[in-house]
């Protein structure tokens, strides 16, 4: 089944409710930020200190999502392509949007974007430097943890940086808003009835996740602009300076 055309729409509606999933989730422990050092740092080492089949089976079942999407994407783009090689003389699209439209270039850049976040915050490649911000800032009674605290606020201060996250959320709300929806329509649940009542649910989803990944980046360029202030980003500065 999963090698026809429905088999593949139903694997890709599939894993990008995982991935819808994990992004809220994601967001929501990125936001401990803004509570502050202690809190973000202690959330990140927790997580960093689960049992090693649960916190790689995470991180593979995630690759795995990724990867079964891109992969039925493409496939399923490149089956529609091969099914009308020749262009109408007029294209006129009755209902759909450009989210709709554009699914297979921002779901491209998205997966590029995956690519350097990893190296950027996880595997730490991009600068080198921030797998030597260590504290004892929300760490447990005695022990040392990554500063994940200082690494963020580190990493947006540099204005190129945090307006490639901000354009790649902005992206990422425009793929969600539609792919939500369309994941419905791919399972066979969705009605005429609950098409708009879903089309405005995954909007809203769209746009929560937007500021909730955007406010971070947004909030660090506006104190380097001298609009307000919030973090202690000249203790940043040291830290890093220091390493």
């Amino acid at each position: 089944m999963f090698a026809s055309s429905l088999g593949k729409k139903y694997l890709m509606a599939l894993s990008g409710f995982v991935l819808v999933g994990f992004v809220f989730v994601h967001m929501a422990g990125n936001l401990q930020i803004l509570m502050g050092q202690e809190k973000i740092n202690a959330y990140a080492h927790a997580l960093q200190s689960l049992p090693l089949p649960i916190l790689w089976g995470s991180r593979l079942f995630l690759i795995l999502a990724v990867v079964v999407h891109a992969i039925t994407a493409y496939q399923l783009v490149k089956e529609n392509r091969a099914a009308r090689p020749n262009k109408n003389d007029v294209e006129k699209t009755q209902r759909a949007g450009i989210a709709s439209l554009k699914m297979g270039l921002t779901g491209t850049i998205l997966l590029f974007f995956i690519v350097f976040h990893l190296l950027h915050f996880t595997v730490r490649s991009v600068y080198p430097e921030y797998n030597e911000l260590m504290t004892h800032v929300g760490a447990p009674e005695g022990e040392e943890v990554h500063d994940v605290y200082t690494m963020v606020l580190a990493g947006f201060q540099k204005t190129w940086v945090s307006v490639f996250y901000v354009i790649s959320m902005l992206l990422l709300c425009g793929h969600l808003s539609h792919g939500v929806s369309s994941a419905f329509q791919s399972l066979g649940i969705r009605s005429e009835n609950w098409r708009l009542k879903l089309e405005f649910a995954a909007k809203a989803y769209a746009w929560l996740i937007f500021v909730g990944f955007s406010i971070v980046p947004l909030l660090v360029l506006a104190q380097n602009w001298g609009m307000i202030s919030l973090f202690d980003l000249n203790a940043v500065t040291h830290s890093l300076a220091s390493k």
